[in-house]
C-alpha cells in the first residue's frame, strides 16, 4: 500500500505532530469525501505500508523527527515557487527559510527522495514570462545538487480555483506558449542536470524532453526498496494523471496556508472552522466520530512482490 500524505492539505507543515500520533497508533481514520459520514480505518503498520509521499510547502516541522518514520520508506514532493505573499500568505520566505530547508532535507535523505515542484505555473502583469525564467533558472541553481528531478505544471482554473484567484489578474495560456515556456524549463533543467516532467498536462510535452509525471511513483519506490511492487494507475485521478494508486489521509479544506490557486480549499471560513476542530491526539485529522458515522476498516496489504524472475537482475 502507498499512502499519500496528502494531496488534500500541507500534513507536514500543519499537522506533522497529528501524523506521528497516528504513526505510533499505527492507523489512522479518513472521511471519505463524497460521504462526511463514511469513515475508513487505515493500518499505518510497516508491513503493509510500502511507500509515504508526502507533499508540502514547508517541512520544517518534521525535519527534527524523522527517525521516527526509521520503519518506513518515504520521499517527499516539495513545492517551491517564486511568487509572492499576494498568492502563497501563509508560506514563509522562500529563500531565508524554504530553500535552506529543501537544502537541508535533501542532505538527510539524498536528492533521490526530495522532488522539486514548480507548481502551479500561471501568468499575470506581475507574475511574466520573463519572471518565470529568472526565477526557475535562480532556483534551479540553488537546488540542482538537491534534487534529481523537478515536476512543473500550468494553473487549471477549477470553480474553486477561479474564484480564490480572481483578484491575481491571471492571463489566458494557449498551447502555444505553455509549449514556449515549457521548452525554456527544460533547456534549464539540461543545464543544471536534472530531469524535468509535467504534472496532469493535456498538451504533450514529450518532443521536449519532458515525460508525464507520476508524482506518487511506484518506479521510485521499488529502486528504494529494491523490490517490486505490484501496483496499477490510480483510478481515482483525473484522466491525465499518471500516478500509482495510493490512499489519501487528508481531508479538503483543512490547509491554512491560503495559496490562492489552491483546488483543496473552498474557503477560508471552512478552512478556519475545520483548523478549529483539530486535535493532534484524534485519529481524525479534523473533529470527533460522531454516532452517525459509520466506520469501516479498508482492506490493506504490502504490494511487494519478491519473487525471483528469470529476467531479474
Amino acid at each position: 500500500m502507498l499512502i499519500s500524505a496528502s494531496r488534500r492539505t500541507d500534513i507536514p507543515a500543519y499537522y506533522s505532530e497529528w501524523f506521528f500520533n497516528r504513526i505510533r497508533e499505527k492507523y489512522v481514520l479518513v472521511r471519505n469525501p463524497m460521504n462526511h459520514h463514511r469513515v475508513s480505518r487505515i493500518s499505518l503498520t510497516p508491513d503493509v505500508v510500502d511507500g509515504i509521499v508526502f507533499w508540502t510547502k514547508n517541512p520544517l516541522p518534521m525535519l527534527n523527527r524523522l527517525n521516527e518514520l526509521k520503519d518506513y520508506m518515504y520521499y517527499f514532493q516539495f513545492t517551491l515557487t517564486p511568487y509572492g505573499s499576494d498568492v502563497e500568505p501563509g508560506i514563509p520566505s522562500k529563500q531565508d527559510v524554504l530553500v535552506p530547508a529543501f537544502q537541508h532535507l535533501s542532505e538527510t535523505l539524498g536528492p533521490g527522495r526530495v522532488i522539486w515542484r514548480y507548481d502551479p505555473v500561471f501568468l499575470s502583469n506581475m507574475y511574466t514570462e520573463q519572471y518565470h525564467y529568472e526565477n526557475f533558472e535562480k532556483l534551479a541553481e540553488q537546488l540542482c545538487r538537491h534534487t534529481k528531478k523537478c515536476t512543473f505544471s500550468f494553473l487549471d482554473l477549477y470553480k474553486n480555483t477561479r474564484r480564490n484567484a480572481s483578484a491575481l489578474g491571471i492571463i489566458p495560456l494557449s498551447d502555444e506558449k505553455m509549449i514556449r515556456m515549457a521548452k525554456k524549463f527544460a533547456r534549464i533543467a539540461g543545464q543544471y542536470d536534472f530531469t524535468l516532467d509535467a504534472c496532469a498536462e493535456n498538451t504533450d510535452f514529450t518532443p521536449l524532453g519532458i515525460r508525464p509525471a507520476r508524482c506518487v511513483d511506484a518506479q521510485l519506490f521499488e529502486r528504494l526498496l529494491g523490490c517490486r511492487l505490484n501496483t496499477a494507475k490510480d483510478k481515482n485521478q483525473r484522466p491525465e494523471c499518471s500516478c500509482d494508486a495510493s490512499i489519501d489521509i487528508g481531508l479538503y479544506n483543512t490547509c491554512p496556508g491560503g495559496c490562492k490557486y489552491c483546488y483543496a480549499n473552498y474557503n477560508a471560513g471552512t478552512v478556519s472552522g475545520n483548523k478549529s476542530k483539530h486535535k493532534p491526539d484524534s485519529p481524525l485529522i479534523c473533529g470527533e466520530l460522531t454516532d452517525a458515522d459509520i466506520i469501516r476498516d479498508r482492506t490493506t496489504a504490502s504490494l511487494k512482490d519478491h519473487q525471483l524472475r528469470i529476467f531479474d537482475g
